[in-house]
């Protein structure tokens, strides 16, 4: 099997990192594409900063599937671009959010999430309207950092228990769901240090999730519905 990761905007510094922790996901047998989409902002914590960077992800989306790719992963957890990259590729694609916030309905009866900054409240706010599952989730909540300032690990990890800790205690969330993968290897140490002071609540990783869920799909032979995602017409111009 292979697997296409794209890394939204200039984000050659981060491959081996990125290419490191979706290893951790995949079989041994999986082999990793992992790719950069110049061209965007360095991050997308915003809807401006996530209609820059589309052009060049539907880019290495169209290259990837030209060069052979059983599975595309958009690395963000805003799922820039996934649903136009739906219709132009015969096989499935993942953002980051989608795939992770499935996984936690099925543990919990209310999921919160956890992400950066306040600008991308109203982007999963409307990521869980078009799932139509309000009711099923608590109110987004932030760490108020940017994920590229989080170069310390523990003071990353402290920052994510303070909001969790609130999220589970006064939102009476069941199950959470990491709104950024930049949040790498953090998802199973928050969950463990949750537990030592209160219930068991599981703690879910969006790449792990997004990861899986192709591998998933793959292996079931299907891809994405032509019937919600039809590819677009051809466009000729005539003078």
């Amino acid at each position: 099997m292979r697997l296409t990761v794209v890394l939204p905007g200039p984000s050659e510094p981060f491959i081996d990192t990125v290419r490191r922790d979706c290893a951790r996901w995949t079989r041994p047998d999986t082999e990793l594409e992992v790719l950069a989409a110049p061209g965007g902002p360095p991050s997308l914590a915003s809807r401006s900063e996530m209609a820059r960077a589309a052009p060049a992800i539907l880019d290495q989306v169209t290259a990837a599937c030209r060069r052979g790719t059983d599975g595309i992963f958009i690395d963000c957890a805003g799922d820039p671009a996934v649903e136009a990259a739906r219709e132009i590729a015969d096989v499935p694609v993942a953002g980051a959010f989608e795939p992770a916030l499935l996984a936690a309905l099925s543990l919990g009866r209310r999921v919160g999430v956890l992400s950066v900054l306040r600008t991308v409240i109203p982007i999963f706010g409307d990521l869980i309207r078009v799932q139509g599952l309000e009711g099923r989730c608590t109110p987004v909540r932030v760490i108020d950092a940017p994920v590229l300032e989080l170069h310390d690990r523990a003071a990353m990890v402290d920052l994510l228990y303070e909001r969790a800790r609130a999220m589970v205690d006064d939102d009476r969330s069941d199950v959470l769901v990491l709104g950024c993968t930049g949040f790498i290897g953090v998802a199973r140490v928050l969950q463990d240090r949750l537990a030592e002071h209160g219930p068991y609540v599981p703690v879910i990783d969006p790449t792990g999730a997004a990861l899986q869920w192709l591998q998933t799909c793959v292996r079931l032979g299907v891809r994405p519905s032509r019937a919600a995602y039809a590819p677009p017409p051809e466009m000729t111009w005539k003078p």
